[in-house]
């Protein structure tokens, strides 16, 4: 008998802005609806063995929070989550927690926050924030069912991939990764970084399949994902569509300014 898929959700207290913790509660009951028992286990700061979950999940905070976890992520886990990834370990990182991935992270006082350099990404705070309902084409590479994504952004980071990297998308509707190049989010083997917040997965089912059959086949020491059993999706449908609907009606929309002594990321 297989043992339960071990969801990891790194700092659930500080990193879990905008309905992020709603991704956690998508994938354990996508996984339970399929007979997969699923084990979630909370991380917070200090050592942790990363390399015993099958998919990791970290949401998005504010600057204050953020700092904190940069800095305990560096002394205590780096060494962990890169072990985990070159093990087959499924990563869905949100906002900070995907700034987190790059190199560094350059805040809104100029304060340079040293990342984990696990993606060849850098980030640093705009002077104005994206904030709004975005619609984007899926990496065709992923294969998703459904190949369109939605999502809710609220951020000033403005994030810029390195030349071998690809994102998670196109940007139809919104700002993405930096406003300009049209990228949303990253992905890169079993890892996804992304600005959507909103939650992510219960509006994107087929996106949260893609992380839990990664998540199976690291469970199972399989190097390939295979397709997991089909559920009635007709309510993640319609919240999927009304989520088009209301991005595309958005469409034109420019970033607002940042108010003065704003601090998130």
């Amino acid at each position: 008998m297989s043992r339960p898929l071990r969801l990891g959700h790194l700092y659930p207290r500080a990193m879990t802005i905008y309905g992020d913790v709603g991704n956690v509660c998508s994938l354990r009951r996508r996984a339970e609806w399929r007979g997969i028992e699923v084990e979630v286990v909370p991380i917070e700061a200090g050592p942790a063995d990363l390399e015993a979950c099958d998919l990791l999940f970290m949401g998005g905070g504010q600057d204050r929070d953020q700092s904190g976890v940069f800095a305990d992520f560096a002394e205590h886990k780096r060494a962990s989550l890169e072990r985990a990834v070159d093990g087959g370990v499924a990563v869905l990182a949100v906002c900070g927690g995907y700034q987190l991935l790059g190199h560094d992270y350059v805040d809104a006082e100029g304060r340079v926050l040293e990342g984990l350099g696990l993606l060849d990404l850098r980030s640093r705070a705009g002077d104005d924030r994206w904030i709004g309902n975005v619609l984007v084409e899926a990496e065709a590479s992923m294969g998703l069912a459904e190949p369109t994504l939605v999502g809710f952004e609220n951020h000033g980071g403005r994030t810029h991939l390195g030349p071998g990297l690809r994102p998670l998308g196109r940007v139809v509707v919104g700002g993405g990764n930096n406003g300009e190049d049209a990228g949303e989010g990253v992905v890169a083997g079993r890892v996804v970084g992304t600005y959507l917040h909103g939650a992510l997965l219960p509006k994107n089912p087929a996106l949260a399949d893609w992380l839990l059959a990664a998540a199976v086949a690291h469970r199972d020491g399989e190097s390939t994902a295979a397709p997991l059993p089909p559920l009635d999706d007709r309510l993640e449908a319609a919240a999927h569509t009304r989520a088009v609907e209301i991005a595309r009606a958005e469409r034109g929309r420019g970033p607002v300014a940042r108010p003065r002594g704003a601090r998130r990321p």
